[in-house]
């Protein structure tokens, strides 16, 4: 049987490829006992990341709307390559609005303002706990109780529901790209 110059069959190679797949933003999750970390809800040292105005955050939607049936890709940090969810939400910030995001989930939620799930608006954004850890998933709120997002399954950005059975019981909080008052 056929190797690679490093000892490894193609079909170990594709299996190494398909476990690299599913490490992806939107996966099933791997639940420990122990809870999600505490929500910081003071401003980091820089402040809170926000947007010019409520105009950006309807063109975040706007724009996140445009990249639907983009193709997932893990790491993924422009539609050309792929997406992955922190990728796609950083890059549409920064196409709006010139503002630079962390590149990961955990990052912006970080650097962003927490909100009320109640007081989701268009823009704001949502955060998942799919892969046992705080803040591993992510999307941008449409309004309507939908959410735009690239997750792994499927392999495409797509709209769900917040209230959907998987999404609800997997809901870490909301955070808004808002200034304050």
């Amino acid at each position: 049987m056929a190797r690679s110059r490093f000892g490894l069959r193609p079909e170990c190679w594709a299996a190494m490829a398909l476990v690299a797949a599913l490490a992806g933003c939107g996966q099933a999750p791997i639940r420990s006992g122990s809870p999600p970390a505490p929500v910081r809800v003071t401003p980091p040292s820089g402040g809170w990341i926000a947007l010019p105005s409520q105009d950006h955050a309807q063109e975040v939607v706007l724009y996140a709307l445009g990249l639907l049936d983009t193709g997932y890709r893990f790491g993924g940090k422009n539609p050309e390559a792929g997406l992955d969810c922190s990728g796609m939400v950083s890059f549409i910030v920064e196409q709006v609005s010139g503002r630079k995001l962390p590149y990961n989930a955990a990052g912006i939620a970080e650097r962003t303002r927490p909100i009320a799930s109640q007081a989701l608006r268009p823009g704001d954004l949502v955060f998942f706990n799919t892969l046992g850890r705080a803040y591993s998933h992510m999307g941008i709120y449409m309004g309507e109780g939908k959410f735009i997002h690239a997750p792994s399954s499927r392999g495409k950005v797509r709209v769900d529901r917040l209230d959907s059975r998987y999404f609800s019981e997997r809901f870490e909080g909301a955070r808004t790209l808002m200034p304050e008052g």
